[in-house]
Order: structure tokens, then C-alpha cells, then sequence
């Protein structure tokens, strides 16, 4: 072997041995806060912090707590499945909370991006009267949030430009009025409903009672948002009772929408959908309410006979 060889040898070795012995707690907490934003909510949380004390401490870094977002964990927990029935149970309200609490209070009042399931309405208000800074509000499935947290969102959150509070029953068109008033940045609403036309696939994982309180003042939240929220560019409405009535108040009060998703109001028509959104000028994208009830749940005595859905019929709203 020639001394370069052997030299080369020997310095791979040397780096080798000086990898294996570097202190890597000895990081500055500026350069660990920099690599833990890095890795996944999970590694960091079930990982990283757990390696040594220093680690622990940049863990709590309100530096990696200005976004808060579980969605990649329940996208990759449901295995491609949208519901899971142990998402609502109180078992898993109470993990949702413990998180959203630590989270909120490591943040010290950085947080501007939240996205959770299934918390409830004290996680909520504990998150939002220390999160001034919130602009991006979504809970989606949470059974137990009320119009309570939500006026504690629009007191405290007044930089709030999205949220989603869809499937959330507890929340009435009062909560609508409030965030419109306090948060006037707000431009996406999203308030999707569970398919109440064919509640068969959410049979075993939604609780039936839960089902059952589909909420039916689907006119009062379309004047709410109209009245109150007419900067919002971005409306989903899915499964919402809503009538031609409260559309109407929409398109007159919301005149910058450039997405307005109404799939699944069975309560309208293709033509009074395209007779409305006329006066949306700025549209870009409208999902019209065409939805498939399948022979099995179509029942004559609760939706009439078809001949008086005769203009549904022909337009595709209804493909029976």
C-alpha cells in the first residue's frame, strides 16, 4: 500500500471516530430550532425533545410553534379513509386538547396557523386568547365546539383570514355574525356539512344522535355571511339546507367570490344556482350541487315523488 493510500485511509478513519464522538447537544439553540422546524410534528414531538435536556428545551421554542397543523397526521392515520370512529370519541378530544394546549402555550403568542379535529370548546378558547396573531382557523369535526369558543375566536383572533369550521353542529349563524364583524381580513369559509342525504357511509364511526342534529337554518348562516363577511373570495357551503333565498343573499352581499362550492344543497336548482352566481363577477370556479342518492335511501314520502323534482331531474341535480 502506497502512503497515500494509507494516509487516505487513515483520514477516513479519523472522521469516521470524530462523527461517532460529536457532542451534537452541543448545538446552539438557534441551530437546533432551525433543524427541528424541519422534521415532521411527530418526530419532534415523539424524537427530538426526548433525546436530552437541551433538546427538550429548543422544543419548546415558540420559534416552531407559529403553525400548528395534525391534518398530515390524520391523513396518514386514516389510510386513505376520511373518518375514523375513534376520532370521535372523548378519549381522543382529550389527546387533541392536551396537544392543542401545550401548543398554544409554547407559541406564547406566535401561533398563526391551526388545524385540528375533534378538540373541544375550552381547548379552543385557551388557544385563542393567547394566539393574537392567528390567521388560518381550522377544526373541522369537533363536536363539542359551540358559538362559546367562537366569540372567543373573534374577540381575540382579529387577524383571522381563514377558517374552517365544517361538520362542527354546536355552531349556530351567531358565530357568523361575530367573526364578521371582528375579523375583517376573513376571505375563506368553509362550513361543509356531513352527508346528511345519505348518512349510510357515516354509519359506525359518526355517533348517530350527532347525525341527526344536522343543522337546519341553512338560510340564517347565508344571511350572516352575507351581511357580515362580504370580503370572503373562497365559500364552501357542502350539504348545506341552504334555499334559492339565501344564494341569492350570498351573490348580493359577497360580490368578490371567485370559489363557491355548493355540492350537495339539495334545497337547490341548477337554474337558481346559475340565476344567482350571474352576479358574481368575479367567479372562477362554482361546484353546482350534483349529487348521486342512492335507490337503497331514496324515500318517496320524504322527498315527494320525482315528477315535482322535474327540473332537478333534467339538470342533472339529481341523478336518480
Amino acid at each position: 500500500m502506497s502512503d497515500d493510500e494509507g494516509g487516505g485511509g487513515r483520514r477516513e478513519e479519523n472522521k469516521e471516530v470524530a462523527e461517532e464522538s460529536r457532542d451534537w447537544s452541543e448545538l446552539t439553540p438557534v441551530c437546533l430550532a432551525n433543524v427541528f422546524r424541519r422534521l415532521t410534528l411527530e418526530d419532534r414531538w415523539r424524537g427530538a425533545m426526548l433525546v436530552c435536556r437541551a433538546w427538550l428545551d429548543t422544543a419548546h421554542d415558540p420559534f416552531l410553534f407559529e403553525s400548528f397543523d395534525l391534518e398530515p397526521a390524520f391523513d396518514a392515520a386514516g389510510a386513505g379513509r376520511p373518518d375514523i370512529a375513534a376520532w370521535w370519541t372523548p378519549a381522543f378530544r382529550r389527546r387533541v386538547d392536551s396537544m392543542l394546549h401545550f401548543a398554544a402555550d409554547c407559541a406564547a403568542g406566535s401561533l398563526r396557523e391551526v388545524r385540528v379535529r375533534s378538540c373541544s370548546d375550552d381547548a379552543l378558547s385557551f388557544a385563542a386568547e393567547r394566539s393574537p396573531n392567528l390567521q388560518i382557523l381550522s377544526v373541522r369535526s369537533s363536536q363539542n365546539v359551540t358559538d362559546r369558543s367562537m366569540f372567543m375566536v373573534a374577540s381575540c383572533c382579529l387577524m383571522l383570514r381563514e377558517l374552517d369550521i365544517s361538520n362542527c353542529y354546536e355552531i349556530s349563524y351567531r358565530s357568523f355574525e361575530v367573526i364578521g364583524q371582528k375579523c375583517p381580513n376573513l376571505t375563506i369559509l368553509k362550513r361543509n356539512l356531513l352527508n346528511w342525504l345519505d348518512p349510510s357511509q357515516h354509519a359506525g364511526i359518526v355517533p348517530d344522535e350527532y347525525l341527526r342534529a344536522c343543522p337546519q337554518d341553512g338560510d340564517q348562516e347565508a344571511a350572516a355571511i352575507a351581511r357580515f363577511m362580504p370580503k370572503l373570495k373562497h365559500l364552501e357551503l357542502r350539504f348545506s339546507k341552504l334555499c334559492i333565498r339565501g344564494l341569492v343573499s350570498i351573490s348580493e352581499g359577497c360580490g368578490d367570490l371567485e370559489v363557491l362550492d355548493l355540492f350537495g344543497c339539495a334545497n337547490l336548482t341548477s337554474r337558481g344556482v346559475d340565476q344567482a352566481s350571474s352576479n358574481l363577477k368575479n367567479l372562477k370556479i362554482l361546484v353546482k350541487p350534483i349529487f348521486y342518492i342512492p335507490r337503497s335511501v331514496f324515500h318517496a314520502e320524504r322527498y315527494g315523488h320525482w315528477r315535482l323534482y322535474d327540473e332537478r331531474f333534467h339538470t342533472n341535480v339529481f341523478q336518480i
